[in-house]
């Protein structure tokens, strides 16, 4: 069950409040959930021109689902051996979105961008979802999930170095190295629903939408005391919510013209 929250100082300031919840990590749509998440935003915005940012080998959503809406989707990454590993079906450009050399053909592009789990890697927040502004249409959408920076195992990868953070992931979370590479966590603006982060984010010519707070994690999943810990402890932040304590959360925002 999600629980409804509202930053003091956020009502009563003359403008649409943001929707702010705050659930388990079980509900993020940040893996399995991620393609019911995007079409769900595709039918409610009635989006066609879509970026997922770093898509990198592994789309969202499959060429026959873009195919049979007849959607343009365009898949962005830094790592030009990542975008050639996914289908042909999707279009694609490699760009990192902290610099500010934008091409001119692609602002005010887009009406729907998103990423999923790449928001934690950009070292600079500010100039990040300022150029993700620059490319979408006026009233265009930008949705992100991503891990926040104060649970436990994101705040060791961030201050443990590289080549431990990675020996500790394979450890706790064994994955395929090929399709699922690991890169350096910054967590620059990766944080949970505040007054803070909003008027951050809003500071930039953004209306947030909403914004979704997720507690736990599964990563103690093969220590099953310390995974019920985790689930217990995860339940008591959702009904008593500590926005700094969230492990992920989800952030919906729409382009101010």
């Amino acid at each position: 069950m999600a629980h409804a929250y509202m930053p003091s100082g956020l009502a009563g300031m003359g403008r649409r409040v943001p929707t702010i919840s705050f659930h388990t990590f079980s509900d993020c749509p940040g893996w399995e959930k991620a393609p019911d998440w995007i079409l769900d935003l595709i039918e409610r915005f009635g989006s066609k021109n879509i970026l997922e940012i770093g898509a990198g080998a592994n789309p969202t959503l499959s060429a026959s689902i873009v195919s049979s809406r007849n959607l343009q989707y365009c898949l962005n990454d830094v790592d030009t051996e990542e975008l050639d590993k996914a289908d042909t079906t999707f279009s694609r450009w490699v760009g990192d979105l902290t610099r500010d050399d934008i091409p001119a053909h692609m602002e005010g592009k887009f009406d729907l961008i998103f990423s999923r789990m790449v928001t934690e890697h950009v070292p600079d927040g500010h100039a990040y979802h300022s150029n993700i502004r620059r490319l979408l249409v006026p009233g265009g959408i930008a949705a992100h999930c991503f891990p926040t920076l104060y649970a436990l195992p994101f705040l060791a990868n961030r201050l443990l170095p590289e080549r431990v953070s990675s020996l500790i992931l394979d450890l706790f979370n064994p994955r395929d190295r090929y399709k699922n590479g690991k890169f350096r966590a910054h967590y620059s603006w990766s944080r949970g629903p505040s007054r803070r982060t909003i008027a951050r984010i809003e500071s930039l010519g953004y209306e947030v939408v909403e914004y979704r707070g997720y507690f736990g994690h599964g990563y103690y999943w093969r220590w099953p005391i310390l995974h019920n810990l985790e689930l217990r402890k995860a339940g008591v932040l959702q009904r008593n919510p500590i926005p700094a304590l969230c492990s992920f959360a989800m952030l919906l925002a729409r382009k101010r013209p």
